[in-house]
C-alpha cells in the first residue's frame, strides 16, 4: 500500500464501528484499502502531490452497510416488461401489454408490471384468453401481491392471483432470471440503487439452485461489473436442502464479490394472520398457530447442513418458534463457550420472550432484524392488531431490540426487499426513536437501541453475519475501503429529523460507484 493517499475523508464526524464514540477526523484511502484513520486535522505526511481532500463539514463517515436478508428476484419482478401504471381502464391494460407483445420473441410469455388494481378492476380471464390465446400473460399489479393471469399462465406457472407471492411463482423464475436481456441491466440498476443508499455488501435469498442466476453473478465479477458483493442463500422451495448444491457452489465462489452463504428457510408466518408460532393462545381464537410448520424437517435439514459446514437462517415471528429454532440450533455443532460454530442466524424476531434472547445471545446465534419494518405500519392499525391477536401485555416485547443488545446477541440489519427499501437514517427515525411514520408517541420505547448500536449492526455487524469481519465492516487501517457518507451528523441530528438525512458517497474498495455531493 502506498505511503501517500489517494483520497482522504475529512469530517466532524467519523463512526468506525470499532467501538469508540464518534469524532472529528479523517479517513484516508489508498488504493482499495484504508491506510489510516484518524483525530482531529490532517496528518500531512500521508499527502502526496495526487491526493484528493474532501473537506465534508457535519457529515457522518461510516463504513459500507451491509443488508443481510434482501431478495432481488422478487424485486426484479415489479419492473417486468411493459409499465402498466397509466392505464385507467381494462381495454387500456391488455392493450399496452399486446403491444409489448409484439416487441418480444412469440415463445416468450408476456409479462407487465405496475397495473393499480384498486383503481383498475378486471374480472376473470376471458378478456386475457382472447387478446393472447395460448400464449401466457401475466399483469402484476403495483407491489406484486397479486396479478391478472390468463388461462395458460395459471395452466404453466400452476398459481393465482390470490397466491402471488415468490414462493408460489417459483415455476416462473426461471424464465425471469433466465431472461439476461432483462435480468443483467435490473441487476446492475438494483445495485446502482443500493449503492446510492450506502450499501456495499448483500446477502440475497436464491430459492433452490438460484435458476443460472449464479452463472450471471460469476460472469459480472469476472469482467469487474459488481458494485456489490453478493453473499447469497439457497432457500429450499421446490425440494428439501441441496447440500450438494452448496458444496459446489462454496467451491466456485472463492473470490473477493461472490460468496455461498448457507441455507434459508422460512418456520412461522405472520401474527396478524394467526401465522406466527406462539408460546400462549392468540387472544381471538383458540390456537397458537393456524398453519402446520413441519419442525422435524426443519431440524434434520439444519442438522444436515451443520455436520458440512454450512450456516442456516432461520426465518421466526412468534415467541415459540423462536424458541423452537433456538431447540435446534442447540443440537448443532458448538464450541467450548457453546457457541453455534457455523453463525447460524434468526431472521426477523418480531415477537420474542426476553429469556430466549438470553438463550440466543448465550449461544452466539445472529439476528437479522428488520429496523424499518414501523414503516409500512400506521400505529393505530398496528396497535390494534397487536391488542386483538395477542394483547398489549404481551405486545410489549415486541421488536424487542434492547434486549437482544443486552443479552450479548450478535445484531445484523435486513430488509426483506422488495419488503422495505434501504434507508438507514430512516431505520433511525424507526429503530432508535421507536416512532411509526406519521410520529406521535414512540411505541415499546424501552425495547429500542441507540444510534450507535444500530449503525454498528448495519456495519461491523453485517460484516460478521457474513464472515468478513477481518476485511469489513469497520474503519480501520488495512481494512478494505466500503465507505458510506451520510449527509449530515446523525449522531447529533434529532432522531425525529433522521429521515431527512441521504447518503452522499459511497465507495466501494475506495472507488466511488456513488456521488451525490
Amino acid at each position: 500500500m502506498s505511503k501517500y493517499a489517494d483520497l482522504v475523508l475529512q469530517s466532524n464526524c467519523v463512526f468506525t464501528a470499532a467501538g469508540e464514540e464518534p469524532f472529528a477526523g479523517f479517513v484516508a484511502v489508498a488504493g482499495s484499502k484504508i491506510l489510516c484513520v484518524g483525530h482531529g486535522a490532517l496528518d500531512g505526511a500521508i499527502l502526496g502531490p495526487n491526493t484528493k481532500v474532501l473537506y465534508l463539514g457535519d457529515r457522518t463517515i461510516s463504513p459500507g452497510f451491509s443488508d443481510v436478508h434482501c431478495f432481488f428476484t422478487g424485486y426484479s419482478v415489479g419492473f417486468l416488461g411493459a409499465d402498466l401504471s397509466a392505464c385507467k381502464t381494462e381495454g387500456e391494460l391488455i392493450a399496452a401489454a399486446k403491444a409489448y407483445a409484439d416487441t418480444i420473441p412469440a415463445e416468450k410469455s408476456v409479462l407487465c408490471h405496475g397495473w393499480n388494481a384498486q383503481e383498475v378492476p378486471v374480472n376473470g380471464t376471458a378478456a386475457l384468453d382472447e387478446a393472447f390465446g395460448s400464449r401466457p400473460a401475466i399483469l402484476f399489479a403495483q407491489g406484486c401481491e397479486t396479478c391478472w393471469m390468463n388461462s395458460a399462465a395459471l395452466e404453466r406457472y400452476r398459481f393465482t392471483p390470490e397466491t402471488c407471492y415468490p414462493e408460489a411463482y417459483v415455476r416462473l423464475l426461471p424464465d425471469i432470471l433466465g431472461d439476461r436481456d432483462f435480468i443483467i441491466p435490473e441487476f446492475k440498476k438494483y445495485m446502482k440503487m443500493m449503492n446510492s443508499r450506502g450499501v456495499t455488501s448483500v446477502k440475497e435469498m436464491g430459492f433452490d439452485r438460484f435458476y443460472g442466476f449464479t452463472d450471471i453473478l460469476a460472469e459480472l465479477e469476472q469482467s469487474g461489473d459488481l458494485t456489490l458483493r453478493v453473499n447469497f442463500m439457497s432457500q429450499p422451495v421446490a425440494e428439501e436442502v441441496d447440500l450438494a448444491y452448496g458444496r459446489a457452489m462454496r467451491e466456485k465462489f472463492t473470490g473477493e464479490f461472490v460468496r455461498f452463504s448457507g441455507y434459508n428457510q422460512m418456520t412461522d408466518g405472520s401474527i396478524s394472520q394467526l401465522c406466527g408460532d406462539l408460546k400462549q393462545p392468540y387472544c381471538c381464537a383458540d390456537t397458537c398457530c393456524a398453519q402446520n410448520i413441519d419442525w422435524d424437517s426443519l431440524a434434520r435439514q439444519t442438522r444436515a447442513a451443520d455436520a458440512e459446514g454450512f450456516r442456516f437462517s432461520l426465518h421466526a415471528q412468534g415467541d415459540a418458534a423462536i424458541a423452537r429454532v433456538l431447540d435446534i440450533y442447540e443440537t448443532c455443532r458448538r464450541d467450548k463457550q457453546g457457541h453455534v460454530i457455523n453463525r447460524h442466524a434468526i431472521t426477523d424476531l418480531e415477537f420474542s420472550d426476553p429469556s430466549d434472547l438470553e438463550r440466543m445471545g448465550a449461544m452466539g446465534v445472529i439476528a437479522e432484524i428488520y429496523p424499518q419494518i414501523q414503516s409500512i405500519a400506521d400505529r393505530e392499525g398496528k396497535l390494534a392488531m397487536i391488542s386483538e391477536k395477542i394483547g398489549m401485555d404481551r405486545g410489549r416485547y415486541y421488536w424487542n431490540r434492547r434486549k437482544m443488545a443486552d443479552s450479548g446477541v450478535p445484531l445484523s440489519c435486513g430488509t426483506d426487499l422488495p419488503l422495505l427499501i434501504d434507508n438507514i437514517p430512516e431505520s433511525v427515525y424507526h429503530a432508535v426513536g421507536g416512532y411509526f411514520p406519521e410520529g406521535g408517541e414512540p411505541f415499546n420505547k424501552q425495547n429500542m437501541l441507540t444510534v450507535k448500536e444500530l449503525l454498528t449492526a448495519w456495519t461491523r455487524g453485517g460484516a460478521y453475519n457474513l464472515s468478513c469481519e477481518d476485511s469489513l465492516g469497520t474503519l480501520e487501517p488495512g481494512k478494505k475501503a466500503d465507505i458510506a457518507v451520510l449527509s449530515g451528523n446523525l449522531f447529533t441530528t434529532p432522531v425525529e429529523n433522521s429521515r431527512n438525512l441521504k447518503v452522499d458517497l459511497t465507495l466501494l474498495n475506495g472507488s466511488v460507484v456513488h456521488n451525490a455531493l
